[in-house]
């Protein structure tokens, strides 16, 4: 019994509170105003229309630098469209390459 309360506590104690992530339509958005975004939470989800398939909307998770992101993954630089730019530079994380590949990682941050 004391084994499983001790596990029940412990997988308690790893698991830890859920954080909210903020959405943001970037048709509406300057460049700047999407890096401000991204630079005071860390971490926000970017949303803009498809250029090629009429109707859908694109998005995905863009970071303030590599602490942002999951183990095994670093910031790297990508481009969004905004109202002010069609190519505004934010981070994105991404799959940390081979290590025979890259031996040092880059350390961008927004």
């Amino acid at each position: 019994m004391k084994v499983a309360a001790a596990l029940c506590l412990g997988i308690l104690l790893l698991s830890g509170p859920a954080e909210a992530i903020s959405r943001y339509n970037l048709s509406g958005m300057t460049c700047e105003g999407a890096r401000q975004a991204i630079r005071n939470e860390g971490a926000v989800i970017l949303r803009h229309p498809s250029k090629r398939v009429a109707g859908m909307t694109l998005y995905d998770r863009y970071v303030r630098d590599s602490r942002q992101c999951d183990p095994g993954e670093y910031a790297e630089w990508n481009y969004v469209p905004t109202k002010d730019s069609p190519r505004c530079p934010v981070l994105a994380c991404e799959p940390i390459p081979d290590r025979n590949d890259r031996l040092f990682l880059p350390h961008y941050s927004l």
